[in-house]
């Protein structure tokens, strides 16, 4: 059996092994408790030898990090006492090795790796061997696992993650995964949606997302082959819809994974542009992107002017990175820097010459979560922001959103007239020289979710420490000009402004 044909499930014997991998605690907890935090950091990296020294005393927890995590033969009885073998070996997890002076021993087919979900879950994602981390250059991928590099299916990555955390996990009818790869969106999908559709223009994705749903006791999904949204073109409309697109800006399509095929950054903005037509009503997409940098041109406008009518949206830029360290990083993904030094260079310089075509001076990546909310006022809000956020983001993006509504309907007066609560866990810091009377500024803080920080003057501070819900924004204003013998006229005049500025950052939430 060649090493790159993919397992092709019985469901029965699928069960019979969950069970397998649950008894011997191979899950994202009973990893980090084997291997411990340094050597399970140290596989993420794709660095092996760690887990390698932790794996040395032969129970079946060991051995099935072995297996399918290292990718190192195993003896096959120590196989049998952690794994049902001889399924494993009809289905195709396992295949044996050719027979050596240890005896019979059998090796994995493809990596399986231990994934927590959002509730405790225990689940895991298949992906091509040694592509669980670290892109097409991780341990044992490319020809020595005999599957054609550009076709490779990578696992879960920092990426993965990140859109997974972000994606907004209200339940709805229909959900749309395009470019699933392993698998990992659509399992999340799998847990609120009533359908889930998942598309990738490599049919050895959507092999391996079905491996990653049967495996970890998902409901399955319509699996559908093509690209962007013609493989749905005719479907009503989706309620979510995510993507972790091949985003990078590339001279070329060399890995179907990462490379979109379209010049700079044309997928992503095909992918915006297109998306308000397959969603429904309310419905949300959430992508991550990469963006050029133009020469002469704010990234914002860029950006911006991908956003189709009738949506709001909230564009992240969380990184930049000049044209140089992009194509090092991007080189390094694909292996490169370990071929000759002359193609390493000449790819190197096609890079380069890529984006001297198009006056790309650097290359944003970020978050865009769009929201059909047929306003003929779409709320469109850009920002960078390259500070640390809580995940999972999720429920931070759809009070995002319901704050814009609000803001959209509520004129100055109706804005006096709310009542607002202070977000949970913002605290308030006093910036001036010791022993001064009164602060140079004071800052509010968040310790949740996006983790803003903003200046505010002293009335700002007073209102913000007193919204409990019970007043309203004008009685409030009342007061306070009242305690600092200001014209409370004048004050409910000039606040509105900052009030807004405040709901719109998350410092305040309508009661």
């Amino acid at each position: 059996m060649s090493t790159h044909s993919l397992p092709t499930p019985d469901p029965g014997r699928t069960a019979r092994l969950r069970e397998a991998l649950l008894a011997a605690a191979f899950t994202a907890d009973g990893l980090l408790d084997l291997l411990g935090a340094p050597a399970y950091a140290a596989l993420a990296r794709s660095e092996t030898v760690p887990a390698l020294r932790a794996t040395r005393g032969g129970g079946p927890l060991e051995t099935l990090v072995r297996l399918f995590l290292l990718q190192r033969p195993v003896p096959l009885e120590r196989a049998r006492a952690a794994l049902p073998v001889e399924d494993c070996l009809a289905d195709g997890w396992l295949e044996e090795t050719e027979l050596s002076d240890a005896g019979r021993q059998v090796r994995a087919r493809v990596d399986v790796r231990p994934y927590g979900g959002p509730e405790g879950q225990d689940w895991w994602i298949v992906s091509d061997l040694g592509c669980a981390v670290g892109g097409a250059s991780g341990i044992g991928a490319g020809p020595a696992s005999g599957v054609d590099r550009s076709q490779l299916v990578l696992g879960v990555g920092g990426a993965s993650t990140t859109l997974a955390g972000l994606t907004v996990r209200t339940p709805v009818a229909r959900a749309l995964d395009l470019g699933t790869g392993s698998g990992i969106q659509a399992l999340h999908a799998a847990q609120h949606a009533t359908r889930v559709t998942a598309t990738d223009l490599n049919p050895r994705a959507l092999r391996i997302a079905g491996l990653t749903l049967a495996l970890s006791g998902a409901p399955e999904a319509d699996l559908r082959e093509g690209s962007l949204f013609d493989p749905v073109a005719d479907e009503e409309p989706y309620d979510l819809i995510v993507s972790n697109p091949p985003f990078v800006i590339s001279p070329g399509a060399r890995l179907t994974y990462r490379d979109g095929g379209m010049g700079g950054d044309d997928l992503c903005r095909t992918l915006v542009q297109r998306s308000a037509d397959h969603l429904a009503d309310g419905g949300y997409c959430q992508l991550l992107a990469n963006w050029q940098h133009v020469a002469d041109e704010d990234w914002r406008d860029r950006v911006t002017s991908w956003v189709p009518r009738g949506c709001d949206a909230w564009i992240v830029q969380r990184e930049v990175q000049d044209i140089a360290q992009y194509a090092e990083l991007w080189l390094r993904d694909a292996g490169d820097h370990r071929e000759s030094p002359e193609r390493y260079a000449a790819r190197y310089d096609a890079w380069l010459e890529e984006f001297e075509s198009r006056r790309t001076k650097a290359v944003g990546f970020g978050w865009i979560t769009l929201r059909k909310s047929g306003s003929d006022r779409p709320a469109v809000t850009v920002e960078e922001w390259p500070h640390p956020v809580e995940q999972p983001l999720g429920p931070t993006v759809r009070a995002h959103f319901e704050r814009q509504d609000f803001l959209r309907a509520t004129d100055d007066a109706g804005l006096l007239a709310a009542r607002f609560r202070l977000a949970d866990e913002v605290v308030q810091e006093q910036v001036g020289l010791p022993g001064a009377e009164d602060p140079e500024h004071v800052v509010l803080r968040q310790n949740r979710g996006m983790r803003r920080a903003t200046k505010v003057d002293t009335v700002g501070a007073g209102f913000a420490g007193v919204c409990d819900g019970s007043l309203s924004a004008g009685r409030i204003l009342d007061a306070i000009a009242q305690l600092v013998g200001e014209d409370p006229v004048v004050l409910r005049d000039r606040t509105p402004e900052s009030i807004r500025l405040l709901v719109e950052q998350g410092f305040l939430n309508p009661a």
